[in-house]
């Protein structure tokens, strides 16, 4: 059993980074604004979850001005890509198996 959950990644355990990530995998990229409204969160759950994984380098967060109203985007990088595509096969592989 230990082979099959190896590749699950704790930096995806929880339901909020499941989300962000899968918006982004789908997304070019996603606003602080857009991310909220889709995933239903605060302010502050979207910014610790969005900081836990840029800590993680899955993905780039960009901040600016549009007009004088302040912007924040995020992607997924191309490491965050691959492992959250791994996560999802692992999980997969793991709801087959039993």
């Amino acid at each position: 059993m230990k082979t099959i959950i190896q590749n699950i990644n704790k930096a995806f355990d929880h339901r909020i980074r499941l989300g962000i990530m899968s918006v982004l995998m789908v997304n070019e990229s996603a606003d602080f604004n857009m991310l909220k409204e889709l995933l239903g969160v605060t302010d502050g759950n979207l910014a610790s979850h969005t900081k836990a994984l840029e800590t993680e380098e899955y993905i780039r967060i960009e901040k600016q001005f549009i007009g004088k109203k302040p912007n924040t985007r995020y992607s997924a990088t191309t490491s965050g890509k691959k492992a959250f595509r791994e996560h999802i096969e692992a999980l997969e592989k793991l709801i087959t198996k039993t």
